[in-house]
């Protein structure tokens, strides 16, 4: 990614700057986040974070009552000082390559919306 993990964090962790590439609108309450994709709504809750680090969200209605999460890690490559986000996503083994072309889509989204 050609950004500051700075300002990239702020893109992985404040409402305004997840709806501008992972959903249509996102609000947030505290820890509970919401997000929203044309009609339908999800729910997810701010687990843990380090400030232009890593950010976790766990999902909240989760019917199977799994520990349903997905994280964005921050890595700055000491030498280069070239900066990488890492995605990690709950996946079922029949919805993983489904899994990987939604985020694959969603970084290309963020890439194109920061200029990177």
């Amino acid at each position: 990614m050609h950004s500051s993990p700075a300002f990239l964090f702020q893109y992985l962790s404040t409402p305004d700057g997840l709806s501008e590439w992972f959903a249509d609108n996102v609000n947030s309450r505290s820890d509970i986040y919401t997000f929203i994709w044309g009609d339908s709504e999800e729910q997810a809750q701010r687990i843990s974070h380090k400030t232009n680090e890593r950010i976790k969200y766990k999902w909240l209605n989760d019917e199977d009552d799994k520990d349903v999460y997905f994280e964005f890690y921050i890595q700055v490559d000491a030498l280069t000082k070239d900066v990488s986000l890492i995605v990690i996503d709950f996946a079922d083994a029949d919805e993983v390559d489904e899994s990987k072309m939604f985020w694959e889509n969603q970084i290309s989204e963020l890439k194109q919306t920061i200029g990177a």
